[in-house]
């Protein structure tokens, strides 16, 4: 009989341990639409304990031990779904100050209550409990709460049972298109409120439903999805199931690159959650928010993609940018030669590169170590090619920039715009300072056999793109097939193509720390002679300032 039934006080911290865990991935502070109050963690507990609800549960939990885990978890998940609002700030916004201990229903309707209290009634009207808005839940001056809940609030919308986005820019009966040209759509901080919840509703300046689209979750529509991937560029597919990590970060940076903060941290800190990255909160620290976030996507990751940008340079550091917006243009992309034209390269070169010294490139680029930051310096494993000349040449706009015509060894003559002012040198006038063009390392060039299922990060990533024959001929033989020959020849194909380059300037003579000199375009660079690739480039890893 004592193992069937249970005391209530048993009963009771059972069911508040469950409580406890169910809540842990929500926002501490509610409002709650039944009463118009907000509540902190222990107030929504008390209102839950005072509910018919938590009554059978703890009579039902006392009768029935065996069965309290499944229905405590039930019912305590159901009582308390949270309902998100992703909105755009506008004037005269409630604080928590101005709605703490007052009932929301009841104040004067005037500025931003007026769309906290309609956002309330909608809440309360589909029937849930518990909603949030960030305006007014969090204490903004509280440092250590603004610090949690900005590393939390991916998790919030994530686990959130509805995020409601409020188009207050959007007139009622609007047609197809309105969502995408919405104010909404140009902040900093709602991609990640639009990628993390699960279901998602839009809803007009006069809070009726976007394209009178009464289905239960907007995310299931392929005519709003279509909208949002026109507007943000973010395929459809990840818009209804994105995934939080390090994988394609440039695309990531590419996301927000034209959005807008009214802090100018707040673009790195809204991208947080969407790299499942948790960092200090340092409001006050300007564009280092930025470097700080990048540092991590490469510290953690080892992606170089990051580092490929146009534009002006971070203080932070040279290789990284000095704003989002250098993110904007697509990242260069070389053509990829076909199959055949790879296994022709691979026969010529048969003729050119010894076993050994094709066998010896190979295991130096394997062996290279991922590109990691310590203390703002970039630690860059690279192919490096020294510069031997540079010349001023003609540019149109000579205000904005500097045109230039660089020749280094072992690659074909190119031309590069900065916003520096170079000094003119060559084998005849030679500089005292080494210029470098460098290649960055990247593990990909191996072109080794992707396993079924690649960690990265937090993410799982199914590696599909890679199509294997069942039956290879001789010229489709992946590298999987191959002998340690023909793949040390293949790197040395694929070292062959264009690539995007770095131009890289010794800060003191002699000295091993180098600076980035940032470029308006991609700097594209080619080998002169791939058969001669591994006796003019250089591999090393520089220190970059």
């Amino acid at each position: 009989m004592r193992q069937q039934y249970r005391s209530p006080a048993e009963a009771e911290r059972d069911i508040r341990e469950i409580i406890h865990t169910q809540l842990t991935d929500t926002p501490p502070r509610l409002l709650d639409t039944a009463t118009g109050l907000l509540c902190d963690r222990e107030a929504q507990i008390s209102v839950f304990k005072a509910s018919t609800e938590y009554k059978e549960l703890v009579s039902s939990t006392i009768k029935h031990a065996h069965l309290r885990m499944e229905r405590t978890v039930e019912v305590v998940a159901t009582y308390f779904r949270c309902v998100m609002l992703s909105h755009r700030w506008e004037e005269q916004e409630p604080l928590l100050d101005d709605i703490q201990n007052k009932i929301v229903y009841e104040l004067e309707a005037v500025g931003g209550i007026v769309k906290l209290q309609s956002f309330c009634k909608i809440v309360r009207d589909s029937h849930y409990r518990w909603a949030w808005v960030d305006t007014c839940c969090i204490d903004k001056s509280n440092n250590t709460e603004v610090q949690k809940s900005l590393n939390s609030m991916f998790v919030w919308y994530r686990h959130s049972a509805l995020t409601i986005v409020y188009l207050s820019d959007v007139p009622p009966s609007s047609k197809a298109g309105a969502l995408a040209k919405s104010a909404w759509n140009e902040r900093g901080w709602t991609v990640q409120e639009f990628l993390a919840p699960k279901v998602i509703l839009f809803y007009q300046s006069n809070w009726t439903l976007y394209l009178d689209d009464h289905s239960p979750n907007h995310k299931d529509s392929a005519e709003i999805m279509q909208e949002l991937e026109d507007g943000t560029g973010i395929d459809a597919g990840t818009l209804v199931a994105f995934r939080p990590g390090m994988t394609n970060a440039r695309e990531k940076l590419r996301w927000v690159s034209t959005r807008r903060t009214t802090v100018e941290e707040d673009i790195a800190y809204s991208l947080f959650g969407i790299f499942d990255i948790n960092l200090p909160v340092l409001y006050g620290e300007k564009k280092n928010a930025l470097g700080r976030l990048l540092q991590e996507i490469v510290a953690q990751s080892g992606d170089i993609t990051a580092l490929d940008w146009v534009g002006k340079s971070s203080e932070f550091n040279s290789c990284l940018p000095d704003s989002i917006t250098s993110y904007e243009v697509a990242a260069y992309k070389p053509s990829s030669p076909s199959e055949d034209e790879i296994q022709t390269s691979i026969s010529m070169l048969r003729n050119d590169v010894t076993a050994d010294s094709a066998s010896k490139l190979y295991t130096l680029l394997s062996n290279l170590s991922a590109p990691r930051f310590a203390h703002r310096r970039l630690h860059l494993p690279c192919m490096v090619f020294r510069v031997t000349e540079v010349r001023r040449s003609q540019a149109r706009d000579e205000q904005s920039y500097f045109a230039y015509e660089i020749k280094a060894d072992g690659l074909h003559d190119l031309s590069i715009r900065t916003g520096e002012k170079l000094i003119h040198f060559s084998p005849a006038r030679p500089f005292q300072k080494t210029v470098f063009l460098v290649r960055p390392w990247n593990h990909h060039l191996l072109d080794l056999p992707a396993d079924d299922t690649q960690i990265i990060g937090n993410d799982t990533e199914s590696v599909n793109d890679v199509c294997v024959p069942q039956s290879p001929s001789q010229n489709e033989r992946g590298p999987a097939d191959m002998d340690s020959h023909s793949r040390a020849l293949r790197l040395i194909v694929r070292l062959g193509q264009q690539f995007s380059a770095f131009l890289l300037m010794q800060q003191r003579r002699g000295g091993g720390e180098y600076k980035r000199i940032a470029s308006d375009q991609d700097i594209i660079a080619q080998v002169k002679d791939m058969a001669s690739i591994h006796k003019t480039m250089d591999v090393r890893h520089l220190e970059i300032l």
